[in-house]
C-alpha cells in the first residue's frame, strides 16, 4: 500500500507516494520552512507545559552498550554485530511506541527487527491518534481504494 497511496508534501504541496515522501521532505526547503514555523509557533506559547514524550527517534542496542541508533541504524547494527545472539531481549523500538510493552522480551529479536522494522514509524504513524481511530482510518481508506 505504501507503494500506491499518495500524500502531499506539507511544504511544496506536490504529491508523492508514501514510500517516497520521506526522501523528499529531507531535501524540500519549503517543508523545512513549514517545520520551522511550527517550531516557532510552539515555542512562542509559554503556557505549553513540557510533555513527557518517549524518544522514538534514537534507540539503544538491546545486546551491547551502544546507543543513539536511528531505526534503520539499529537494524543494520544488529544484523552485522549480533546476528548469532539468541538472548531474549526487549525491542527498544516497540517499547517506545504507545502500543508497546516495555517488558515484553522477543523470543527471536533478529527475525522480529528485520521483519517489523523495515521502515520508520514516524513517517506513517500519527502518535497522537488513538489506535482504534487509526484502525478505523485504515478500514475507511481500504473501502475507498476498492
Amino acid at each position: 500500500q505504501i507503494e500506491s497511496i499518495e500524500t502531499s508534501c506539507h511544504g511544496c504541496r506536490k504529491n508523492f507516494i508514501l514510500s517516497k515522501i520521506r526522501a523528499h521532505v529531507t531535501s524540500c526547503s519549503k517543508y523545512q520552512n513549514y517545520i520551522m514555523e511550527g517550531v516557532k509557533a510552539t515555542t512562542k506559547d509559554a503556557s505549553l507545559q513540557p510533555r513527557n514524550i518517549p524518544n522514538r527517534y534514537t534507540f539503544p542496542c538491546p545486546y551491547c552498550p551502544e546507543k543513539n541508533f536511528d531505526q534503520e541504524g539499529l537494524v543494520e547494527h544488529c544484523k552485522l554485530t549480533h546476528s548469532t545472539d539468541t538472548k531474549s531481549v526487549v525491542c527498544p523500538i516497540c517499547a517506545s511506541m504507545p502500543w508497546g510493552d516495555p517488558s515484553y522480551r522477543s523470543a527471536n529479536f533478529m527475525e522480529h527487527i528485520q521483519r517489523r522494522h523495515r521502515f520508520s514509524y514516524d513517517t506513517f504513524v500519527d502518535y497522537d491518534v488513538d489506535e482504534d481511530d487509526m484502525i478505523n482510518q485504515v478500514l475507511q481508506r481500504s473501502i475507498i481504494d476498492q
